[in-house]
C-alpha cells in the first residue's frame, strides 16, 4: 500500500472579515505545524486572494465551489479558468450544503469535477448521506452512487488529483459526530469502491472525514487505517486547528 499522505482542510464556508480571517491565519502562520500534514483552506470568494497571499507556503488556499464552464453569462458565479488565473490549486466540489441547499445533483457535481482537474485545479470531492439515510443503512448505497458519477467521467489519472471527502451530513455542523468505528466503516467501503475500479486508485485516494471534527476528537479519527485526513468546518475558524493538523504527531 503506497503511502498517503495526511490532509487537513479548513472550510470557513460564509464566515469570517477580512480582518478576523486575517488573523486567524496570522496564527496559523506562526504555529508549528506537522510538516508532514498537506493543509489546505477554504475561505470566502472575497478573500482567497488577500489569504492566498498571507499564508505561508505551506498553507494553500482553496476556493468553496467553482462554476463548470470556463465563462459566460452566469451571473454570481466564478469560473475553474478564473480560479486557475490566480493560481489557485484546489477547489471544494459536492459539498452536502451545495447539493441540499443549492440541489446540486451526482452528474452536475461530477461535470465540474472533470471540468476542474482538465483545468489543473485538484478537487476535495465531497459525498455523504443524511441522517434517514443513515439509520436505514443506506451509506454505502448513497456514497457509492456519488462516487459512481465522478468514476464514469474520470479516467484512472484524474484520481490521482483528487482528495474524497466523507461527510455524514447528519454529524455538519450538529456536534454530532460519527464515532471512529463509524467513520473507519464507511472509509473502508469508500476505498472498496475504488478498488473495484483500480488498486492503485484504491491505495493511493486519500479519503478524508468531515462531520465535527475538532480538536478533542481529531486524535483517534488519525489513528483509523482509512481515514487520511480531515475537512473541517466549525474549528477550522479557531485555533485549535493547529490541533488538527498536528493530530498525528
Amino acid at each position: 500500500m503506497s503511502a498517503r499522505t495526511f490532509f487537513v482542510g479548513g472550510n470557513f464556508k460564509m464566515n469570517g472579515s477580512l480582518d478576523t480571517l486575517t488573523k486567524l491565519l496570522t496564527q496559523f502562520n506562526e504555529a508549528t505545524l506537522d510538516p508532514k500534514t498537506e493543509v489546505v483552506i477554504a475561505p470566502p470568494a472575497l478573500y482567497i486572494i488577500p489569504l492566498r497571499d498571507h499564508a505561508r507556503k505551506e498553507i494553500s488556499v482553496a476556493a468553496q465551489n467553482a462554476h463548470q464552464l470556463p465563462s459566460g453569462a452566469y451571473t454570481g458565479e466564478i469560473s475553474l479558468e478564473q480560479l486557475k488565473d490566480i493560481n489557485l490549486s484546489w477547489v471544494i466540489l459536492g459539498h452536502s450544503e451545495r447539493r441540499t441547499l443549492f440541489h446540486e445533483t451526482d452528474d452536475l457535481i461530477a461535470e465540474k469535477t472533470a471540468a476542474a482537474l482538465k483545468t489543473g485545479i485538484k478537487v476535495i470531492f465531497c459525498v455523504g448521506e443524511n441522517l434517514e439515510e443513515r439509520e436505514t443503512n443506506k451509506t454505502t448505497e448513497v456514497v457509492t452512487r456519488q462516487l459512481e458519477a465522478a468514476n464514469k467521467v474520470l479516467s484512472e489519472a484524474d484520481w490521482a488529483n483528487v482528495v474524497i471527502a466523507y461527510e455524514p451530513v447528519w454529524a455538519i455542523g450538529t456536534g454530532k459526530v460519527a464515532t471512529p468505528e463509524q467513520a473507519q466503516d464507511t472509509h473502508a467501503d469508500i476505498r472498496a469502491y475504488l478498488a473495484k475500479a483500480s488498486q492503485k486508485v484504491a491505495d493511493s485516494t486519500r479519503i478524508i472525514y468531515g462531520g465535527s471534527v475538532n480538536a478533542k476528537n481529531a486524535t483517534d479519527l488519525a489513528k483509523r487505517q482509512d481515514i487520511d485526513g480531515f475537512l473541517v468546518g466549525g474549528a477550522s475558524l479557531k485555533p485549535e486547528f493547529v490541533e488538527i493538523i498536528n493530530a498525528k504527531l
